[in-house]
């Protein structure tokens, strides 16, 4: 499923806490913040009609099965387990049952002309920049609200607030690639053999990395108890089975997860 969004539909999903923090004014006085907040709106009506951002989603059965995520067709997202002995050991394949369960997938990125197009005004680009991060963000929490009340359906009565929303107050989550839960960013491959990026307009760097910058991949789980956690430190044992499980040599994967190592 696609989705293309104007700006405007996204404006009311955007968590200006993060766009502040960019700009280091997250400590400003309030004043100071609704200066550049209004500037940033302004920004944002003279985009509107020339740019889009768009969302991608597949919705699949799924199940678990020891660390892995087993999809309906067969194939897999291997995925990595708490080791440190004062965490919970988690891994996010807990979340789903192992006889049968949903999962989604998903990747929303912005129009590379966001990227480019303002190379010759060093202030705009910056503003632009840190909008259309904040716009994918955006994509992906208006993206998912429509998921859980709609297209997956499993919260139809959900009735949240903005802040509600921003704080993740909803049933279940949505693991984000390079985030600390799913910190390895070579399942954007996987991820992208499943969803076919390029769909939205994403390209993938040798490292994993999605262009346009601004873009967000990753898991969408319904379990009531599902909640976010750091993986931490791994040991080499948990490198060894996992390089076997994604099928790729054990140097090529720890390049991928050097800081959980």
């Amino acid at each position: 499923m696609i989705i293309d969004y104007d700006i405007h539909q996204l404006t009311p999903y955007i968590n200006w806490d993060y766009f502040f923090y960019a700009w280091g004014m997250h400590n400003k006085p309030l004043g100071e913040r609704q200066k550049l907040q209004e500037e940033a709106m302004s920004v944002l009506a003279d985009l509107e009609g020339k740019y889009k951002v768009h969302a991608l989603f597949v919705l699949m059965d799924a199940h678990s099965e020891g660390d892995d995520i087993v999809l309906g067709d067969g194939r897999r997202i291997p995925l990595l387990r708490q080791q440190q002995p004062d965490s919970e050991c988690l891994c996010l394949a807990d979340f789903l049952h192992p006889e049968h369960d949903r999962i989604g997938l998903f990747a929303t990125t912005v129009d590379m002309g966001l990227e480019k197009d303002f190379d010759n005004d060093t202030y705009l680009k910056m503003m632009v920049q840190l909008l259309a991060d904040r716009l994918a963000e955006a994509a992906a929490e208006c993206m998912h609200e429509a998921v859980r009340k709609t297209y997956w359906g499993y919260a139809p009565d959900e009735q949240l607030t903005m802040q509600q929303l921003h704080v993740e107050q909803f049933q279940g989550i949505r693991p984000a690639v390079g985030y600390p839960s799913l910190p390895d960013t070579s399942l954007n491959f996987v991820l992208n053999e499943l969803l076919d990026f390029h769909q939205i307009g994403i390209r993938l760097t040798e490292s994993g990395a999605m262009k346009p910058h601004a873009s967000v991949s990753g898991l969408m789980m319904a379990h009531p108890e599902a909640h976010y956690f750091s993986l931490g430190t791994i040991g080499e044992d948990q490198l060894a089975d996992y390089a076997r499980r994604r099928g790729l040599p054990v140097e090529v994967m720890r390049k991928f997860l050097t800081s959980n190592l």
